[in-house]
């Protein structure tokens, strides 16, 4: 039997603790649902009085089962350049840093991607926004296979990140409105979990594929994600946050309005996106070469001019803390991430069947990060369990990059050390998304996640600059364990919030948290 729908009322609201079935409908809710029909237990029992697994309803585990399969491809469809990093560099006789610069290109859109593609999840709801960003990063890497030079293959992955930034932000806000509160800390590292289970499936096809037919291959299998696209859109209901919360009569949000209330703005900041797109790109290719410094400010002073315009007077400055805090987390995270396959090809001598056992064992590591990383969130609260298992990561760094010569040591020690350091990632979704209000949750999430992300593309080439200097093992060690450090600091000691109640005393410590809860956000539950 299928259970009935409850608008509002999925774990997320406090003022009805127990159904009864004679409640009013909730205003703003379209009506075509019933008004708080008879539940079948889920909300009769308090937390931890039955298995959680069955306080998550057949709907809200099939939305997860669709956004999960989305992030499992794209982490499939982003993860596929680092596999043949060397193979592209030997055919089209590119140096590393260069090299390296094409794992760059896809962030330089991702702020673009995740802003416009969460403003249509915010407009018209999470599902086309979530269908048109499947596409986007499908076409972009079945192009990459067509590539005939460094240009093309460049700009194939300016493709991506416009499909890849749009995912990130609409999957995990649908998914987050999709679940119960007491358990946002799970979906978000299930979730997440979906791109490691992507690198893993990429990693067990370059075994098979590359060698025998090519690494041209490898990117033409990425336009599977198509079907997918159509399967969501058929399959998915829209959130109950978002039919409620923004779907009121007469209301349709429109998260950008800041940076187009008059003429002039509209065209300076039309002027303002030209500016920044273009100078990232310069800064990632040789077109930049001796300006990159100057090209970087012009395209960070861009950004945080937008940031300012969307945060407006009171919350400006949590936009801009928020995106430096994913900025450092990109750059701890995505030097080993980028550069692994290169670092155990080149330093390590290792095949390409070894190549895929360590990206097996990475990828493995970072799965059960994600998983474990969801309970230790709801368990502790969501800065403690992000803060605490970083820290706890540093122990791992530099014996990783000590091993020669045991595959199942380095396996075993990335396994453990990728669990505790990019697995706690799974909650950065929860962690970020709770800043923002329902009605720009989206676009705001897609926009702040990822130009921070930006740090994934200055970390392939910084760790590469590096490597100039000192073993790119080393120098992959050096960058994780600093960086790390810098992360540890901003999440657990708050410094977002804190910096934004410096100028908003009212800001909630947590919008995906109902009524009085918020004010408990972070307590253990």
């Amino acid at each position: 039997m299928t259970e009935p729908v409850v608008p509002r009322v999925t774990d997320t609201e406090p003022a009805f603790p127990k159904a009864t079935g004679t409640e009013p409908a909730l205003p703003g809710v379209t009506g075509t649902e019933p008004a708080l029909p008879k539940v079948t237990g889920k909300e009769e029992h308090p937390p931890g009085s039955v298995r959680w697994y069955r306080e998550v309803s057949p709907r809200q585990w099939r939305s997860m089962a669709a956004a999960w399969l989305g992030y499992l491809l794209d982490g499939f469809d982003f993860v596929l350049i680092t596999l043949v990093l060397t193979e592209i560099a030997a055919e089209f006789r590119l140096a590393t840093t260069t090299a390296a610069s094409l794992v760059s290109a896809a962030f330089i859109t991702r702020w673009l991607g995740g802003a416009l593609l969460g403003a249509l999840g915010d407009r018209h709801g999470r599902k086309p926004a979530m269908i048109l960003s499947i596409l986007l990063y499908s076409l972009g890497t079945f192009a990459c296979g067509f590539a005939w030079d460094y240009t093309s293959l460049f700009v194939a992955r300016l493709v991506i990140g416009l499909g890849m930034a749009g995912e990130y932000s609409t999957s995990a806000t649908y998914v987050l409105e999709s679940w119960p509160v007491r358990m946002r800390n799970r979906a978000s590292g299930f979730l997440i979990s979906g791109y490691a289970g992507g690198t893993v499936v990429a990693a067990e096809l370059y075994k098979w594929v590359v060698p025998h037919w090519g690494w041209r291959w490898l990117f033409w299998i990425g336009v599977l994600p198509v079907l997918v696209a159509v399967w969501v859109r058929r399959s998915l209901p829209e959130t109950d946050d978002w039919h409620a919360g923004v779907r009121a009569p007469g209301h349709r949000p429109n998260p950008f309005r800041p940076l187009f209330t008059g003429r002039a703005r509209r065209r300076l900041n039309a002027g303002a996106a030209l500016v920044a797109t273009g100078a990232l790109f310069c800064v990632f290719t040789p077109v930049g070469a001796g300006q990159v410094p100057w090209l970087a400010a012009l395209a960070a002073l861009c950004l945080i001019g937008f940031a300012v315009q969307l945060g407006g007077r009171r919350r400006w400055v949590l936009y801009v803390s928020l995106m430096v805090t994913v900025f450092c987390a990109f750059l701890y995270s995505w030097p080993i991430q980028a550069l692994l396959p290169t670092y155990v090809k080149t330093e390590l001598g290792y095949t390409p069947s070894e190549v895929t056992d360590v990206m097996l064992y990475a990828g493995l590591g970072t799965m059960a990060g994600c998983w474990l990383a969801g309970f230790v969130g709801d368990r502790f609260g969501t800065r403690r369990a992000y803060a605490g298992t970083l820290l706890a990561s540093l122990g791992f760094v530099f014996p990783v990059f000590a091993v020669r010569d045991s595959l199942w040591g380095l396996g075993a020690l990335l396994f453990v050390l990728l669990a505790l350091s990019q697995g706690i990632s799974g909650i950065l979704p929860k962690y970020i998304a709770g800043h923002f209000p329902t009605e720009n949750r989206a676009a705001s999430l897609g926009f702040v996640y990822n130009v921070g992300a930006l740090g994934g593309a200055v970390a392939p080439v910084l760790g590469a600059r590096l490597a100039e200097g000192m073993p790119l093992g080393r120098a992959l060690a050096v960058l994780t364990f600093g960086l790390t450090l810098v992360v540890v600091l901003l999440v657990g000691g708050n410094v977002p919030q804190r910096l934004a109640r410096l100028l908003d005393r009212d800001l909630p410590d947590d919008h995906l948290l109902p009524g009085k809860r918020r004010a408990a956000a972070d307590a253990p539950s």
